[in-house]
């Protein structure tokens, strides 16, 4: 069987018992996490190993397999230390085009397939602020809210924020980079998002704090309009779309005052460009990419900005979806509730095989903070570190 000479040959880390129908077992491999791959349809496996891109998901979601009392994140890792994807294997740059190009009307469809989910399904895995981005941990014993707020200030410090400025935040969310930002550095803060769902939320939450200071719009970065001293984007570049990634810095430009400062914070990857996953562009995020640092900085090259600082994030992703997948498995049952059984597999793969992406493949991610000239920014990275 074709399934398993692949499994014989690949798995040199770790050890893999393969369970399938009628108490069949394989072994594979000799030492290391030992794990457990339970099967409830031997054409399952069949599917993985003819298109494993997308059918290690598409099987989960159906029921077809599972890993028993061990964890799908340490199954799904000892897959992903053995079958390295080679080099450019997923670069299909005319797929990729077709996949990501994010006109407006395809812009505001794609992020409502993910964002306008029950906003409860959100609160129950997201720390109590309603941060969906990674975190910033400044120890790996710091709990969730505690990681939160240490990225809003890691940003805000990266902003040189100053009383009574205004900043547009791109991809705002639920607001939480906004009312960090009005309710601690006095400043008038407006935030676009595709989401309504999210607007609706944001805009309670403003209200219910109280906070003049921050506006909500619906809108595309393409559709506003205005003149801003701080901008900043936490997790939307990943929806942009790299047929649209000068536009996009162009539009910084245009809206950033010749003193101003921008901070885009992104998943992005150390290794060259691959097309997104078909499971995770089907179900998670279409329209969605990881970029090279080379494909963001060609764009940037081509804009009126330039690259003030770049900061590399490793392993904070890793341990943000960590608990984000805890506290998912807490809530599951209420989560199947509001929506269904195959909506808790679908998200639980997606969580585990990020946080297996951040912990064996080159995704990590970056800062990149943004001017139109040297002077906004100090030559030395001190004021970033003093209390």
């Amino acid at each position: 069987m074709m399934y398993l000479k692949l499994l014989e040959k690949h798995i040199k880390e770790g050890i893999l018992h393969l369970h399938l129908p009628q108490g069949k077992v394989y072994t594979f491999g000799s030492s290391g996490t030992e794990v457990n791959w339970y099967f409830k349809s031997e054409k399952a496996i069949r599917r993985i190993a003819l298109d494993w891109e997308f059918q290690l998901g598409q099987t989960y979601m159906e029921g077809l397999w599972h890993a028993g009392d061990g964890s799908l994140y340490d199954l799904l890792g000892l897959l992903r230390s053995n079958f390295q994807p080679k080099k450019n294997s997923w670069h299909k740059p005319i797929q990729g085009a077709i996949q990501q190009w994010n006109k407006i009307s395809r812009a505001y469809n794609n992020i409502s397939h993910h964002y306008d989910i029950h906003e409860d399904v959100f609160r129950h895995f997201l720390d109590k602020e309603m941060f969906y981005s990674c975190a910033y941990f400044e120890s790996d014993d710091a709990s969730l809210e505690e990681a939160q707020n240490s990225k809003a200030k890691h940003i805000a410090k990266k902003l040189l924020l100053k009383g009574n400025q205004r900043v547009l935040d791109i991809g705002c969310g639920w607001g939480s980079m906004m009312f960090h930002l009005a309710q601690n550095y006095n400043v008038d803060v407006s935030g676009i998002t595709l989401s309504r769902e999210q607007l609706s939320v944001a805009q309670a939450e403003a209200k219910r704090r109280q906070l003049a200071n921050t506006h909500f719009h619906l809108q595309d970065y393409r559709e506003h309009h205005g003149l801003y001293d701080r901008i900043v984007s936490i997790g939307m570049f990943e929806h942009v779309g790299t047929p649209f990634y000068t536009t996009y810095f162009n539009k910084i430009a245009d809206m950033l005052d010749e003193d101003g400062l921008a901070l885009v914070h992104t998943i992005g990857k150390t290794g060259p460009p691959r097309t997104t996953n078909p499971w995770i562009h089907k179900y998670i995020f279409p329209g969605g990419v990881n970029s090279s640092l080379s494909q963001i900085t060609k764009a940037l090259e081509l804009s009126n900005l330039r690259i003030t600082d770049v900061e590399v994030l490793r392993k904070h992703y890793a341990l943000t979806l960590h608990h984000w997948q805890l506290r998912f498995q807490q809530h599951r049952h209420e989560i199947a509730e509001i929506l269904d059984e195959e909506f808790c597999l679908m998200w639980e793969f997606y969580l585990a095989i990020c946080e297996v992406a951040f912990v064996f493949s080159d995704l990590v991610v970056y800062q990149l903070q943004l001017a139109k000239k040297h002077g906004p920014v100090p030559i030395t990275r001190d004021y970033l570190y003093k209390i």
